[in-house]
Order: structure tokens, then C-alpha cells, then sequence
């Protein structure tokens, strides 16, 4: 029993505690700090909390190497802090999902320290061993560059294990029994305590098959269904949103093609071509990935669109001519660069700061099929320290004030580095400042947010996208229980002007601007004239001014599904 589809008007907003706000001055953000801040991230508008990994971690990965699902690492603060944590959201009307990290655990967790010690121990078939290295053990590493295999020796275990990732992060055995059921128990946990999802880390690795003899492994989608008929046992709005950067071809099967498996997926094909749009001004791979992951599904099912997340730019669904446009205009220096295939700058420098650059990404992000995914800091136009290794460069703590540390901390010493001086340092860019100005990033993303949560035909609606005679200029209208919405945008540094047919019957509505005064009616052969400033962007309603008074509930009165 489905009880609220509340993920499909939903706005998330994606954090690490550890980085957001420090409560007790260790230098290390908290939940004490985050729930602090609860009061900011609901006036910015945001409807539900991801939260990465912050189980305890030896912290090779940033979290990402979990060492114990059932508890809270001391950093952060206690079980009993997150409850806190928990409930003040719940109070404010904001849902939280959190990383679901088992495709691997830590070398350190209990289970693989058990495994490797002894050959008959209950966990040894936890993970994925082998008595001499396979042939192949130099290919399908996750991080080119850094990472040189996927099958390393443990002296105590005398054998090899498998690890998909980083040599501290041996995979999990994910097709034993045994281990699903101790993942189930881990969902359910977390569940008891709150939390309204999960984001499940690297999926299509989890339901693989693995071992020594698997050459090509095999996509065990059934397991996929296991974990969401649980959640939904357990609580009946529960939600998955599985991270899978697969082929169009391919995502059906993450979704089930009765909509019981994954109910939200991570839309990497629109994301990597949406870059290419933004580096070259030109929509039409855009406007091609946005109709190749158009399959028929249940309405239960969404996609997750994002810009800029908590890894590097993904383009390894580019081709090489494409990904080295996006490299020349976003990441051209080496060091800017990650894994052979990614940009690891945060967005705001990859857009040279410039306002209506920005302003563009985050309409397109709003608009676009889906539920939008923002990253924390984001909205004041955070910037990078790429003399930080890796991801690390995109991963700064919150700039709060122009006070010490940004705010974040009394520490004198954080754990990560607060950005500081030049044009992207927390003197200059904080939400202090910014919520001062009327005029600030800050004050428009909240008013973008707002605008996008009244807008439900985003998130539930049909879509198709509109000829525009310019390849530069995308135009998407959304239908749903007969109201319509309609958004362009100008992706060129220059303006045009454009004639747009919006309705079939030749008798065009007039176009409600829901940003500003300048409405547009029809010409006489019916089509709508826009001009178009350069990076310029509309959102309309079709119909006339009493759009409001005609409308329907919204997602409150469609979200109700049996």
C-alpha cells in the first residue's frame, strides 16, 4: 500500500553532517549543529534532507567505508542526537533519506575482521574471496588513476577479496542470503528511527554477481524488489532512490516495469548531456536524452535530476568529442579533472560566477522531468579548494557568516578547511550576507523553490518539448489534470528571439509569466513571440489571469494511490 507520493513535488537537499554546522567546537559538523539550522532550510524551502554517510567510519572515504550500520559515529554525535535530529524535521515538515552504503563495507567492520580471521566463520561467505588472483583483476576499477585493482591480499585471510572500490572497502556478498536479510534489518532500523528513504550508493555493483570466476557479471534485479516491498512493509511511503548511471536502455529495469522495485533513479543521461547544453549552447542532445528516458511507467516512479553532487562530474556517457567540449569549457587545467572521465569543481566556479549562468542551471534543474536534488551550499554559489585531493575539493564546510571559519565552527583548526580570501572565501560568499539582500543567489534560489512547489505538473505531468527554430533555446510544457506549464530557456551568451505554436488547435492561451509582469498573448497566426536575453529563462502558466482560482489541489489531492 502506497500512502503519499510526496517524492514527486518534493524538493531534497543534499548534506554531509560533518560539514554543514558545528555545535560543540570540534572542528567537526554535528547534529546537534545541523538540527540547529533547521529553521534556515525550511525558509529556503527545502522538503526533504539526503544525508551522506554518518555511521562510524574509520573515514577513508568520507563515511563511505562504514564500519557499523546501527550506530552514529561519535563525531557527529550520539543515537539519541539523531532521534533529536529526527523529530525536529518530522516538526517542520521536512522528511529525511540517508545514504544506504552496502555494496562494501570498512576493512574495519566487525563482519570482514570476523571473515578474515577464520576460514569457518559465519561471515566468511559475507564477502567475496579468492585463492589466487583473477586474470582480469586489473579491469572495471571505479577509480582509474588512483585505484589499480579489484582484488587485493589479506595476509591474515590468506586469500584475495574483492573490492569494487577502494582496497579499505571489500564488497559485500551481496547474493547470500544471509547478508540481504542483515540489509533488510539495517533498513529497518533507520526506519524505526525516522528516516522517510534511502539513497542507495553504487546500485547496480550491489545486485551484481561477483566472484572469481564472474567475467561478465549479471544484474540481479529481483534483489531490487526485495528492498522495496520491505520499506514499504515497514512504512508505506518509505522511498528508494537508487544511484545507477546506466544506458536508457537500462533504467526500466531499476524502476520494474510494474513500479515495484527503485521509485526514484538518478537521471545521469539528461545530467551529462545537460552540461554539454550549457558548454555549447546547444539543446538538442539535451532535448534527445530527455525523450530516451521517456518509458512508459507507473506513475509511482521519478527521476532524480541534479547538477553538481557531493562526486565528481560524471561524462563518461558523453562521447569523446563531446566530453572534451565540456572538459574545455568547465574543467580545462589537469587538476580540475578526475578519473579519466569527470570535472570535480563545484558549480558556481564552473560557471565563472556569472549570475545568469547560475540562474539558468537552477532553472533548468527546476524545471526539467523530475524531482530536483540540490547540493548544500549551492544556493549561496559555494566555490572549491582544488588543492584538496580528489572529491575533497568539492566537499568544504558550509559558509555561514564572515565570522571565523565561516561561521561553521569555533574551532581554530577545522577538520576540512574552510574556503577563505579570493572571490569564492566565506568573507565574501555566506548566507549571512545573502539573507540580507534582496537581490542575493540566496533569495532567489528560496524564491525559485516556491515557485517550483506550485508548480506540480513538473513533477507529475506530461511533457513534451516544443519546436523553437533555435537550437539554442529548449521549450518544455508540462500538462496535468488540465492545467499546463510552460518553461524556455536560452542557453547562448547572446539573445533570440523565437515563435513558439503552444497548443494544437491553432487558438494559443495567453501566457502567464509566473517570475514577472511581461505576459504574452498571441499574434494572429496564433504563435507566441519571445525575445529572449542572453542565458534568459520563462516560466509560464497557460490560461488567463484566474489560473490560480481554476487549479486544481496539486500533489495533495494526487497523491493518494492504492
Amino acid at each position: 500500500m502506497i500512502k503519499d507520493l510526496w517524492y514527486k513535488n518534493a524538493v531534497i537537499y543534499n548534506l554531509s553532517v560533518g560539514t554543514f554546522m558545528d555545535a560543540n567546537g570540534d572542528g567537526i559538523g554535528d547534529f546537534q549543529g545541523l538540527q540547529r539550522r533547521l529553521d534556515y532550510l525550511q525558509g529556503l524551502g527545502v522538503t526533504c534532507l539526503w544525508l551522506g554517510p554518518f555511521q562510524p567510519s574509520p573515514m577513508r572515504d568520507h563515511g563511505y567505508d562504514v564500519a557499523d550500520y546501527y550506530n552514529v559515529d561519535p563525531r557527529y554525535g550520539t543515537l539519541g542526537d539523531f532521534v533529536e535530529f529526527s523529530h525536529a524535521c518530522k516538526q517542520r515538515g521536512i522528511r529525511v533519506i540517508i545514504d544506504l552504503v552496502v555494496n562494501h563495507t570498512s576493512d574495519q567492520h566487525p563482519w570482514f575482521q570476523a571473515a578474515r580471521k577464520d576460514p569457518d566463520s559465519p561471515y566468511r561467505d559475507w564477502y567475496v574471496w579468492s585463492d589466487k588472483k583473477p586474470d582480469d583483476a586489473d579491469q572495471g576499477v571505479v577509480f582509474p588513476g588512483v585505484q589499480k585493482t579489484t582484488w587485493s591480499w589479506d595476509k591474515e585471510a590468506r586469500a584475495y577479496y574483492f573490492h569494487r572500490f577502494y582496497e579499505f572497502q571489500p564488497d559485500l556478498n551481496t547474493a547470500n542470503p544471509e547478508v540481504q536479510a542483515e540489509l533488510l534489518k539495517v533498513m529497518g532500523f533507520w526506519i524505526e528511527l525516522g528516516v522517510s528513504g534511502f539513497r542507495m550508493d553504487a546500485v547496480p555493483f550491489v545486485i551484481a554477481t561477483k566472484g572469481p570466476d564472474v567475467k561478465k557479471p549479471k544484474q540481479q534485479f529481483d534483489m531490487l524488489r526485495t528492498f522495496r516491498e520491505f520499506v514499504q512493509w515497514r512504512c508505506g511511503d518509505a522511498v528508494l532512490l537508487a544511484e545507477a548511471n546506466v544506458l536508457p536502455t537500462v533504467d526500466q529495469e531499476y524502476f520494474g516495469d510494474d513500479g515495484d522495485r527503485m521509485q526514484m533513479v538518478f537521471n545521469f543521461q539528461v545530467n551529462q548531456n545537460l552540461f554539454y547544453a550549457l558548454a555549447t549552447a546547444d539543446t538538442r542532445p539535451l532535448a534527445k536524452a530527455l525523450d530516451v528516458t521517456r518509458v512508459p511507467r507507473p506513475s509511482t516512479n521519478q527521476w532524480g535530476l541534479f547538477l553538481r553532487n557531493h562526486d565528481e562530474l560524471d561524462l563518461g556517457r558523453l562521447t569523446e568529442a563531446q566530453r572534451k567540449r565540456v572538459f574545455d569549457a568547465f574543467g580545462p587545467d589537469k587538476d580540475m579533472q578526475l578519473y579519466d572521465r569527470g570535472i570535480r569543481r563545484r558549480l558556481a566556479p564552473m560557471l565563472r560566477g556569472d549570475r545568469r549562468w547560475l540562474e539558468l542551471a537552477y532553472s533548468l534543474l527546476f524545471t526539467l522531468p523530475g524531482t530536483p536534488v540540490l547540493r548544500y551550499g549551492d544556493e549561496i554559489g559555494m566555490g572549491d579548494d582544488l588543492s584538496l585531493p580528489e572529491r575533497e575539493c568539492a566537499r568544504t564546510p558550509m559558509q555561514w557568516s564572515d565570522e571565523p571559519q565561516g561561521g561553521f565552527t569555533k574551532a581554530d583548526d577545522p577538520v576540512h578547511p574552510v574556503i577563505s580570501g579570493g572571490a569564492y572565501g566565506y568573507e565574501r560568499i555566506n548566507a549571512a550576507h545573502q539573507r540580507r539582500d534582496p537581490s542575493a543567489l540566496l533569495n532567489w534560489t528560496e524564491r525559485i523553490i516556491r515557485m517550483r512547489k506550485e508548480c506540480p505538473e513538473i513533477g507529475w505531468g506530461d511533457f513534451q518539448v516544443l519546436p523553437t527554430g533555435s537550437n539554442a533555446v529548449l521549450a518544455i510544457r508540462y500538462d496535468w489534470r488540465n492545467n499546463s506549464v510552460l518553461v524556455v530557456h536560452n542557453l547562448d551568451d547572446r539573445p533570440h528571439e523565437i515563435a513558439l505554436a503552444v497548443d494544437g488547435t491553432g487558438e494559443s492561451p495567453r501566457l502567464v509569466n509566473l517570475l514577472a509582469e511581461d505576459h504574452n498573448d498571441p499574434e494572429e497566426d496564433g504563435r507566441h513571440r519571445l525575445v529572449l536575453e542572453p542565458y534568459g529563462y520563462r516560466w509560464y502558466r497557460l490560461g488567463g489571469l484566474d489560473y490560480l482560482l481554476r487549479r486544481t489541489e496539486g500533489p495533495v489531492g494526487g497523491a493518494k494511490r492504492s
